[in-house]
């Protein structure tokens, strides 16, 4: 049989021990576990933020100085399988008090021994610098611990010489005095600055005054062009109306002659109908008549004419008919005699 054992994400799991007789460690970060009776070992080890405050007092600096220095730093152990193994293997089956003490007393040896390497100037006027230099020589000694630096901040460093006092007085001297000049300075500048900006001022309004005349001048000839443009424009429409105009008249006298032209041909037309006319009744009432009589004696002699022609043909004719009606009887009265004169013979 066997307990299941679940585990948030602030804190790992250490599995050791199996059926088997492993030495292995299993590492479960806000999971869960099973764990057999007698066989398997479950051990817990925390994964949260731990703020420590590492102090250093009367630490000689390089220059023989001595003095204190506070701290807070925020440290955690790491989640990676091989760093939290480490972690497991310096802190397993200790609590957060101890783990936080073997921590800051390694900080605080780091510390110490930068501290002997500096000023106090290099340490008072910079201590982010110092901060983030203690955490640079200190990170990979913990980090072979299975725990990460996440912050170092120096809090607080004073000394029980007033060596930081003077220094803050003789600073702050140096800082009237700097002042002091920097106010002459920023005099002379300003009134640098103001004969530079009276110049610049006037230059800018020899600019600005530059720049208006010509755009006046500008203006002007864009209104001298524009009113030549539009004269042009003017005169151009007046040429071209008085060319349609013209175009429009010519236009109308070629209706006009063509009118005229139509009605010269409908005269001409009207004319010829009354030429026609007259001509038809000229030959209706002089021409056709002469014609009607002239044709009808031409009739009557060619009716004379045919009648003499048939009438000679009838009397030929009649004289053919009765030489052949005469003929006929000749040859009959010859056939009778020649007939009789057989008849004789035979008897």
């Amino acid at each position: 049989m066997g307990n299941c054992h679940t585990v948030g994400p602030n804190e790992a799991l250490v599995v050791s021990g199996g059926c088997c007789g492993s030495d292995g460690k299993t590492y479960v970060v806000g999971g869960w576990s099973w764990a057999w009776w007698l066989i398997t070992d479950i051990q817990r080890i925390t994964l949260e933020i731990m703020t420590l405050q590492p102090k250093c007092e009367d630490v000689e600096t390089a220059e023989g100085v001595a003095i204190t220095v506070t701290g807070v730093a925020q440290v955690k152990v790491m989640v990676d399988n091989e760093l939290l193994g480490y972690a497991c293997e310096q802190f397993l089956g200790k609590s957060v008090i101890e783990i936080k003490s073997v921590i800051l007393q390694t900080l605080e040896g780091h510390l110490r021994s930068i501290l002997g390497t500096l000023t106090v100037e290099q340490i008072y006027q910079d201590r982010d610098r110092f901060a983030a230099l203690v955490r640079e020589v200190a990170a990979p000694d913990v980090g072979r611990m299975g725990i990460e630096i996440l912050s170092f901040t120096i809090k607080d460093v004073y000394d029980k010489v007033e060596y930081l006092s003077s220094l803050g007085k003789s600073q702050t001297a140096a800082v009237q005095r700097d002042a002091d000049i920097g106010v002459a300075e920023a005099e002379r500048d300003a009134g640098i600055r103001e004969a530079d900006c009276k110049k610049e001022m006037m230059d800018v309004k020899f600019q600005a005054d530059t720049k208006m005349a010509d755009s006046k001048r500008g203006l002007e000839m864009q209104k001298a062009a524009f009113n030549q443009e539009v004269n042009t424009k003017k005169a151009e429409a007046q040429l071209a109306y008085e060319l349609q105009a013209a175009k429009e008249q010519q236009k109308i006298r070629l209706e006009e002659i063509e009118i005229e032209v139509v009605q010269r041909k409908k005269q001409i037309t009207i004319e010829e109908k009354e030429i026609d006319r007259t001509e038809k009744e000229l030959i209706a009432t002089v021409k056709r008549p002469a014609e009607a009589e002239a044709y009808k004696m031409q009739q009557l002699a060619e009716g004379q004419k045919m009648k003499k022609v048939l009438t000679a043909q009838a009397e030929a004719e009649k004289i053919r008919r009765i030489g052949e009606a005469e003929a006929a009887m000749a040859m009959g009265q010859l056939l009778l005699i020649v007939t009789t004169s057989k008849g004789s013979t035979l008897f």
